[in-house]
């Protein structure tokens, strides 16, 4: 039992020691120039101002949360769409269903208007 995982192990020691090995030879041959700019933190090229310190609206969160649940529900879409001919007329309905609940809560959200920035 153990040859059929071998190669699978002898990938694994590779890679790891591909890994220890590129870290360990840039930390000891490598330019080792230190600086205020190097340890400055970097952030989409714009220099920093303020406090990281900053408060964020409400909203913020709740679009945010709002945004992975329906994210995360529209990725049930993709296996009802693999296994789509094999269920039939009882997954179009459940689907049709679970789209209906879907959308019945994206509505009431956006009637509460969670939806807006203001």
């Amino acid at each position: 039992m153990l040859e059929s995982y071998l190669p699978i192990l002898v990938l694994i020691a590779i890679a790891l020691l591909f890994a220890l090995g590129s870290v360990t030879f840039s930390f000891i041959f490598g330019p080792k120039k230190y600086s205020a700019v190097k340890f400055a933190p970097y952030e989409c090229g714009m220099p920093l101002f303020g406090t990281a310190r900053e408060r964020f609206s409400v909203k913020f969160y709740i679009v945010a949360m709002l945004f992975i649940l329906f994210d995360i529900e529209a990725v049930f879409l993709y296996p009802w769409a693999v296994v789509f001919k094999r269920l039939g007329m009882f997954g179009f309905i459940e689907m049709g269903v679970f789209i209906v609940i879907l959308l019945v809560g994206y509505a009431y959200v956006w009637k509460k208007g969670a939806l807006e920035w203001e």
